[in-house]
């Protein structure tokens, strides 16, 4: 079993940065690849960003790319996301996960196994 926390969100004027953190606690984490997820009122679920478990391979959704920077303290057994240049489009319910599969990074809901509860980021224009 794992356990996931998010925290960090909130309420961010456009251009304006967060960082949100993801605490595991339940199992090894550093074995498992971890992702982050968002979901904006009326949308689905959607793959924002996904590392490794060493952290030495990123993946981003083509939104985020140049903006989002995930990373990992293993020792810590927490996930980040630092989101800067945010958008009014940026607004959604931001979850982590994480993939135990240990089959590289996934890209879809069905390829992690546990979910945080998600944390609100609200980007006014």
């Amino acid at each position: 079993q794992v356990q996931l926390v998010e925290s960090g969100g909130g309420l961010v004027q456009a251009g304006g940065s967060l960082r949100l953190s993801c605490a595991a606690s339940g199992r090894t984490f550093s074995s498992d690849a971890m992702g982050w997820f968002r979901q904006a009122t009326g949308k689905e679920r959607e793959f924002v960003a996904g590392i490794s478990w060493s952290g030495g391979s990123t993946l981003y959704a083509d939104s985020v790319k140049g903006r989002f920077t995930i990373s990992r303290d293993n020792a810590k057994k927490t996930v980040y996301l630092q989101m800067n240049s945010l958008k009014p489009e940026d607004t959604a319910v931001y979850y982590c996960a994480a993939d135990i599969r240990q089959l590289g990074i996934g890209v879809r809901e069905y390829e992690y196994n546990y979910w945080g509860q998600g944390t609100q980021v609200t980007v006014s224009s």
